[in-house]
């Protein structure tokens, strides 16, 4: 379900605001959708699309229930490729070590605004978009796109 949240008394912020109730095999959750709510791909999403939330774990909510967390992103289900939010070391290797980096000429990486970034994707949170890994532990991949999280 996709309604209208309302942050204040104020009309101001009237429609800015979208609270996404999503449900799965394992209950039901709430996401607080603000503008600066980044979108992959910046897709639009309709009541039925499959989607997957990220928040920041370290942000306090209400406890209520169902849970209701504030998206940071949103990834629309994709089956032709594979979205990992993460913390990417040096070595390009995810903070679960469950994904390694190897990037190719052909990877595009972007600020969350479009805009190339020149710099070394290592050591930052990274929006990484790809196809196929491999099946070792931990998987690599060369990624179609990374995107940085600043």
């Amino acid at each position: 379900m996709i309604s209208d949240f309302m942050i204040g008394p104020s009309e101001e912020g009237q429609g800015c605001y979208k609270l996404f109730t999503l449900e799965n095999h394992s209950g039901t959750v709430n996401f607080v959708v603000s503008p600066t709510t980044y979108f992959v791909d910046h897709v639009r999403v309709a009541v039925g699309d499959r989607i997957t939330g990220y928040y920041d774990g370290n942000v306090p909510v209400p406890l209520i229930y169902p849970p209701q967390y504030r998206a940071l992103i949103i990834v629309k289900d994709d089956p032709n490729q594979n979205v990992k939010v993460d913390f990417f070391n040096d070595h390009l290797l995810s903070s679960d070590g469950q994904l390694i980096l190897t990037p190719a000429p052909f990877t595009q990486i972007l600020l969350t605004n479009g805009q190339y970034f020149s710099h070394n994707p290592a050591n930052r949170n990274l929006i990484v978009i790809y196809g196929p890994s491999t099946k070792s532990i931990p998987a690599q991949t060369t990624p179609y796109k990374i995107i940085i999280w600043c």
